[in-house]
């Protein structure tokens, strides 16, 4: 397991720079999962809109594979493995707080038997971070941030996943009219899934 992470470790390192800020949860019953601060610019972007942005991501949820709860044992090695990867504009309000929920979201493979894959809602029931606009977070197709890792056979590589900050009402959207319809939405709008204090995008 050690081995495992700290190549994901690495990878992180390889694709969003040195950390300058980590801190550890632990939940009863589940391994220890960091979450690590990562700061910078993300160049050209979003052109004039281009700024400051902090990532923060996950490290711990790959340690073991995610398990089809429908299955009677979980397999130790094989299943899918994955890390969370929230990017947000810095600056604009206290993001720092979304640590934990983030953490709570890592842990709900281990904790709820939840199998988190592209397309998928992820409700923390509050707040990612204080006054925030959203409660629930979409997670995206891995591969633009930090590339996939492959680990030794028989394990299934790491993917990084991407969480795209969901509105309650988008939320309720999405459910109805599925992940790529949303999406499509927020690009047809031209929304800045970044910004930490947007509005639903405008939904019929």
């Amino acid at each position: 397991m050690a081995d495992v992470l700290a190549l994901v470790e690495a990878r992180l390192r390889s694709g969003l720079g040195e950390p300058d800020a980590r801190a550890a949860v632990t939940f009863l019953g589940t391994d220890r999962i960091e979450v690590l601060r990562f700061t910078g610019r993300a160049a050209g972007e979003l052109g004039e809109r281009s700024g400051p942005v902090v990532r923060y991501a996950t490290l711990g949820m790959s340690a073991q594979p995610m398990a089809d709860p429908t299955a009677v044992l979980a397999d130790p090695v094989k299943g899918p493995r994955a890390e969370l990867v929230l990017s947000v504009r810095a600056g604009l309000v206290d993001t720092d707080k979304v640590l934990r929920p983030l953490a709570v979201l890592a842990a709900s493979p281990q904790v709820e038997g939840l199998v988190v894959a592209p397309g998928a809602s992820l409700d923390v029931g509050e707040p990612l971070w204080p006054g925030a606009p959203f409660t629930s977070v979409l997670v995206a197709e891995p591969g633009g941030l930090v590339e996939d890792l492959d680990l030794d056979e028989p394990m299934d590589p790491v993917r990084f996943l991407p969480l795209l900050p969901m509105t309650p009402n988008e939320a309720a959207w999405k459910r109805v009219h599925g992940a790529g319809a949303l999406q499509e939405r927020w690009l047809g709008s031209g929304t800045d899934l970044r910004d930490p204090l947007r509005t639903s995008v405008a939904l019929d």
